[in-house]
Protein backbone atom coordinates (compact mmCIF):
# COMPACT_ATOMS: atom_id res chain seq x y z
CA UNK A 1 0.00 0.00 0.00
CA UNK A 2 2.88 2.39 0.74
CA UNK A 3 4.18 1.82 -2.80
CA UNK A 4 0.77 2.66 -4.25
CA UNK A 5 0.72 6.00 -2.44
CA UNK A 6 4.28 6.75 -3.48
CA UNK A 7 3.47 5.94 -7.10
CA UNK A 8 0.32 8.03 -6.94
CA UNK A 9 2.28 11.01 -5.61
CA UNK A 10 4.88 10.66 -8.39
CA UNK A 11 2.24 10.41 -11.10
CA UNK A 12 0.33 13.38 -9.67
CA UNK A 13 3.54 15.40 -9.59
CA UNK A 14 4.35 14.53 -13.20
CA UNK A 15 0.85 15.46 -14.36
CA UNK A 16 1.02 18.78 -12.53
CA UNK A 17 4.41 19.51 -14.09
CA UNK A 18 3.12 18.59 -17.54
CA UNK A 19 0.17 20.94 -17.03
CA UNK A 20 2.50 23.82 -16.19
CA UNK A 21 4.35 23.37 -19.47
CA UNK A 22 1.17 23.01 -21.52
CA UNK A 23 -0.51 26.21 -20.34
CA UNK A 24 1.93 28.66 -21.98
CA UNK A 25 1.90 26.75 -25.26
CA UNK A 26 -1.88 27.01 -25.41
CA UNK A 27 -1.59 30.79 -25.01
CA UNK A 28 0.99 31.06 -27.79
CA UNK A 29 -1.14 28.90 -30.07
CA UNK A 30 -4.06 31.27 -29.52
CA UNK A 31 -1.88 34.31 -30.15
CA UNK A 32 -0.56 32.69 -33.33
CA UNK A 33 -4.09 32.01 -34.57
CA UNK A 34 -5.19 35.57 -33.90
CA UNK A 35 -2.03 36.93 -35.49
CA UNK A 36 -2.67 34.84 -38.60
CA UNK A 37 -6.22 36.24 -38.82
CA UNK A 38 -4.95 39.79 -38.26
CA UNK A 39 -2.42 39.39 -41.07
CA UNK A 40 -5.11 38.14 -43.44
CA UNK A 41 -7.48 41.00 -42.70
CA UNK A 42 -4.68 43.60 -42.82
CA UNK A 43 -3.84 42.30 -46.31
CA UNK A 44 -7.46 42.68 -47.36
CA UNK A 45 -7.58 46.18 -45.89
CA UNK A 46 -4.43 47.10 -47.81
CA UNK A 47 -5.85 45.77 -51.09
CA UNK A 48 -9.21 47.55 -50.68
CA UNK A 49 -7.46 50.75 -49.66
CA UNK A 50 -5.32 50.67 -52.80
CA UNK A 51 -8.53 50.40 -54.83
CA UNK A 52 -10.04 53.35 -52.97
CA UNK A 53 -12.69 51.23 -51.23
CA UNK A 54 -12.65 53.04 -47.90
CA UNK A 55 -15.63 51.15 -46.47
CA UNK A 56 -14.15 47.71 -47.13
CA UNK A 57 -10.68 48.84 -46.04
CA UNK A 58 -12.20 50.02 -42.76
CA UNK A 59 -14.13 46.78 -42.26
CA UNK A 60 -11.03 44.63 -42.70
CA UNK A 61 -8.80 46.97 -40.68
CA UNK A 62 -11.29 46.73 -37.80
CA UNK A 63 -11.25 42.92 -38.01
CA UNK A 64 -7.46 42.91 -38.15
CA UNK A 65 -7.34 45.26 -35.16
CA UNK A 66 -9.63 43.00 -33.16
CA UNK A 67 -7.47 39.94 -33.84
CA UNK A 68 -4.22 41.84 -33.26
CA UNK A 69 -5.53 43.04 -29.89
CA UNK A 70 -6.41 39.46 -28.98
CA UNK A 71 -2.96 38.26 -30.06
CA UNK A 72 -1.34 40.93 -27.90
CA UNK A 73 -3.48 39.86 -24.92
CA UNK A 74 -2.30 36.29 -25.44
CA UNK A 75 1.38 37.16 -25.46
CA UNK A 76 2.37 38.26 -28.96
CA UNK A 77 5.58 40.32 -29.28
CA UNK A 78 6.22 44.07 -29.55
CA UNK A 79 5.86 44.18 -33.34
CA UNK A 80 2.17 43.50 -32.86
CA UNK A 81 1.80 46.71 -30.82
CA UNK A 82 3.20 48.74 -33.70
CA UNK A 83 0.84 46.94 -36.07
CA UNK A 84 -2.07 47.80 -33.78
CA UNK A 85 -1.12 51.47 -33.92
CA UNK A 86 -1.16 51.48 -37.73
CA UNK A 87 -4.43 49.54 -37.83
CA UNK A 88 -6.01 52.18 -35.61
CA UNK A 89 -4.85 54.83 -38.07
CA UNK A 90 -6.21 52.77 -40.96
CA UNK A 91 -9.62 52.57 -39.29
CA UNK A 92 -9.66 56.31 -38.55
CA UNK A 93 -8.74 57.28 -42.11
CA UNK A 94 -11.08 54.71 -43.62
CA UNK A 95 -14.01 56.13 -41.65
CA UNK A 96 -13.15 59.55 -43.07
CA UNK A 97 -13.35 58.12 -46.60
CA UNK A 98 -9.57 58.17 -47.12
CA UNK A 99 -9.27 54.70 -48.62
CA UNK A 100 -5.76 55.11 -50.00
CA UNK A 101 -4.37 56.41 -46.68
CA UNK A 102 -6.14 53.56 -44.88
CA UNK A 103 -4.43 51.19 -47.32
CA UNK A 104 -1.02 52.71 -46.60
CA UNK A 105 -1.47 52.29 -42.85
CA UNK A 106 -2.75 48.76 -43.40
CA UNK A 107 0.40 48.00 -45.39
CA UNK A 108 2.59 49.27 -42.53
CA UNK A 109 0.52 47.25 -40.06
CA UNK A 110 0.92 44.19 -42.23
CA UNK A 111 4.72 44.53 -42.19
CA UNK A 112 4.79 44.73 -38.39
CA UNK A 113 2.31 41.90 -37.89
CA UNK A 114 4.36 39.67 -40.18
CA UNK A 115 7.45 40.49 -38.13
CA UNK A 116 5.52 39.53 -35.03
CA UNK A 117 4.60 36.16 -36.52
Amino acid sequence: MANDQSTLKRVSGMLALAGIFMIPSVGFAGADTHLHEAIGHAGEAKAHGEMGHADQATKHAEEALSHADAAKQEGANAHVSEGISHLGEAVDHGKQGHGEVAGEHSQEALKHLQQGH
